[in-house]
């Protein structure tokens, strides 16, 4: 049984043609400019939009100490970095590596790249929605390890068209990409058990999910990553993208996460899952302005009494 295509509307078709445009601005623009663009026009907007009453209320849970001072700086920092990886989304493919300035990117870890790639087989990355993170694939895969992504289409097929070509041009090739559920996890786990690459970004809530930790604070986290790591053995590789400039970014790739093997195998999917937790909620605290605190990662009770 196969699924049925979306229709397509006239406000699907307007839509598709104004992101067009819109990325045919950006094209035309060099990657500082665009990225530049893009920082402007979101950090001018974005902190009078609701979801950043969603970001102060996150930043209040999470980090108690900062005034509002220091909490308004860092939602103006999201919004900047939301802007400019957008603005910096058509150009990563041509990005050069190792720039001596200017554009461009350079990784730390790579060791850990070229050990995964000469043992071979399956393996996870795990990061999260820090700095531009659209460019941890890319540059993955430059590293001879393009691997597969949980996906969330876009809501117009015709945008999701055009997401999906940006992506597989900066990646220098087609990849599998699962939808998230039920039917996605089982394509993920059949593709990690043939040896495939999966990459899952971990910091976003799952209803479903199991209560971990985030910030000392309970967080529905999905358990995927943990579950499958442990039932094939397979390296958990984390990193991460700190910004360094407009279209200037730099990869963090850390060494392979410890695997539990206590026998309890819930206590070591918990005990897995609250390590990534850990690793991201450190990631966070050394850059808070690069994360995405305008989602609602913590239960609705906490959004419906505020802080």
């Amino acid at each position: 049984m196969t699924d049925t295509p979306p229709r397509i509307t006239l406000p699907m078709r307007l839509e598709a043609l104004a992101a067009r445009a819109a990325l045919t601005l950006l094209r035309r623009l060099d990657p500082v400019r665009a990225s530049n663009l893009g920082g402007a026009l979101c950090r001018t907007i974005g902190p009078y939009l609701p979801a950043s009453k969603v970001a102060d209320t996150n930043l209040r849970l999470a980090m108690p100490e900062l005034d509002p001072i220091a909490r308004r700086t860092i939602i103006r920092d999201v919004w900047d970095n939301l802007g400019r990886t957008v603005g910096e989304f058509p150009h990563l493919a041509h990005l050069p590596q190792n720039p001596t300035n200017g554009p461009g990117w350079d990784i730390t870890g790579a060791e850990h790249l070229t050990a995964q790639a000469a043992r071979g087989g399956a393996a996870i990355f795990v990061s999260g929605h820090i700095g531009n993170w659209e460019m941890l694939p890319p540059a993955v895969a430059r590293h001879g390890l393009p691997f597969a992504s949980f996906y969330r289409a876009a809501g117009n097929p015709l945008i999701d068209g055009m997401i999906r070509t940006l992506r597989d041009a900066a990646i220098g090739t087609s990849v599998p990409l699962f939808a998230k559920g039920a039917r996605g996890a089982r394509g993920a786990l059949a593709h990690v058990a043939r040896g495939g690459r999966l990459g899952m970004l971990m910091d976003q809530k799952m209803n479903d999910g199991i209560e971990a930790r985030l910030f000392g604070q309970s967080a529905m986290t999905a358990p995927a990553l943990a579950s499958i790591a442990l039932r094939y053995r397979c390296p958990i590789i984390p990193g991460y993208v700190e910004r360094l400039g407009p279209a200037r970014l730099r990869i963090h790739v850390q060494a392979p996460l410890a695997l539990p093997n206590s026998g309890d195998r819930q206590a070591d999917i918990l005990a897995l899952t609250q390590a990534v937790n850990n690793r991201l909620e450190s990631w966070i605290r050394a850059h808070p302005g690069a994360w995405l605190w305008v989602h609602r990662r913590w239960p609705k009770s906490v959004y419906r009494r505020g802080i």
